[in-house]
């Protein structure tokens, strides 16, 4: 699978799981966007790529993911906690 990255999750004893994930900067050119929210710029998924991590979420609850899926949610979920910590350091200094 192209821009995926294996990461250690979790240990149990001798077991060792892995997870695979989407590598979040293949969404940096069409999944990104800068808006205005108030006098700042912050970091916004686009509608679509928003879009789609609802979808992914959803068939998450339903338990309904592919494994190929599951690499992607994981790495939107990525992506969203870079942003949330990089727009909160935007707020913070402004």
């Amino acid at each position: 699978m192209p821009n995926t990255m294996r990461r250690k999750a979790a240990f149990f004893g001798s077991l060792m799981i892995t997870q695979t994930m989407v590598q979040p900067s293949s969404w940096v050119e069409t999944g990104i966007q800068m808006a205005k929210v108030r006098d700042r710029y912050l970091f916004k998924f686009t509608i679509e790529l928003q879009a789609r991590l609802d979808e992914l979420n959803q068939r998450k609850k339903e338990a309904e993911l592919t494994l190929d899926e599951e690499a992607e949610l994981v790495g939107i979920l990525e992506l969203d906690r870079i942003f949330t910590l990089l727009n909160a350091k935007i707020i913070a200094e402004s």
